[in-house]
């Protein structure tokens, strides 16, 4: 951090807001609406850690927000420092604008607003040693953004959204990362393209499905990068991604439940795919 990153904003450089009505508050609120992040290519990440985060990995913050009661904490200044660095607007509020902000009734004291980022389908070459996960229409906000945590903490490459999924950039999906959004990245693309990209991309597949007949323990998985393709919550792999898969694998269950929950299951899968490159004692 630079002398300059430790300098707080002035009173005059810090916009003071109260109304809900205002303006710069209605399009920070719409961001809780797909369209409006995809047309504007923004989302909402709150709370102190996540806000960091991403200033730490080099994340562009459009605005910062922070309740006025907690101006004077010491990790709001040191946010809004970093956020005035970088070139952020500053927007001190009241709680009631910032619950409206977040739709919650005790919200986080800061809320960043950043630029989303996605990585080409076309620019993702595996190499040697590197996990990817693939995701077909993956529904609910809360695994995806656990998903995306547990993928960051397996060391994995990258997710790969397939097909119509829930937006990682949502408030909801962001919160469930805990920072791991801006550590992981992220692609998207429909069936057509991911199965024209795995032709070419010398990687192995393997994917989850109820009829697999190896053991999710059984493949080698140093041979060659992996890509393990996970299905819909309710049904599953579709038939020309199941079959176009090198190897499909069944992860063995006992009792009367017929399925794992998909974050579950996918973090099975990950951890076992890269066990041979985590060792106790690492991070």
């Amino acid at each position: 951090m630079t002398k300059d990153d430790d300098t707080l904003p002035r009173r005059g450089q810090v916009k003071e807001i109260t109304s809900l009505a205002n303006p710069v508050i209605k399009d920070i609120k719409a961001l809780s609406q797909k369209k409006h992040r995809e047309g504007t290519g923004h989302f909402m990440a709150e709370g102190f850690k996540l806000v960091l985060d991403a200033l730490d990995t080099g994340w562009h913050i459009d605005t910062l927000i922070y309740a006025k009661a907690a101006k004077s904490k010491p990790l709001v200044e040191k946010a809004a420092a970093r956020a005035f660095a970088a070139g952020g607007l500053i927007l001190e509020v009241s709680e009631k604008v910032l619950s409206s902000i977040t739709r919650r009734d005790n919200p986080q004291s800061v809320v960043g607003i950043f630029q989303a980022r996605w990585r080409p389908l076309s620019d993702i070459r595996p190499k040697p040693g590197e996990t990817w996960v693939a995701l077909d229409r993956v529904r609910d906000p809360g695994n995806l953004g656990t998903i995306i945590r547990t993928a960051d903490a397996a060391g994995a490459s990258g997710v790969i959204l397939i097909g119509e999924t829930t937006d990682p950039f949502a408030l909801e999906t962001v919160r469930a990362t805990m920072g791991s959004v801006f550590a992981v990245p992220l692609a998207r693309a429909s069936s057509a393209d991911f199965l024209k990209w795995q032709r070419n991309a010398g990687t192995a597949v393997v994917a989850t499905h109820l009829k697999g007949a190896v053991d999710y323990r059984e493949p080698d998985y140093r041979a060659r990068p992996v890509v393990l393709l996970m299905g819909n919550e309710q049904a599953g792999l579709p038939d020309d991604l199941a079959d176009a898969a090198d190897i499909r694998v069944r992860i063995p269950q006992q009792g009367r439940a017929d399925s794992l929950n998909l974050a579950v299951a996918t973090g099975i899968m990950l951890f076992e795919a890269r066990r041979h490159l985590l060792e106790l004692g690492g991070r």
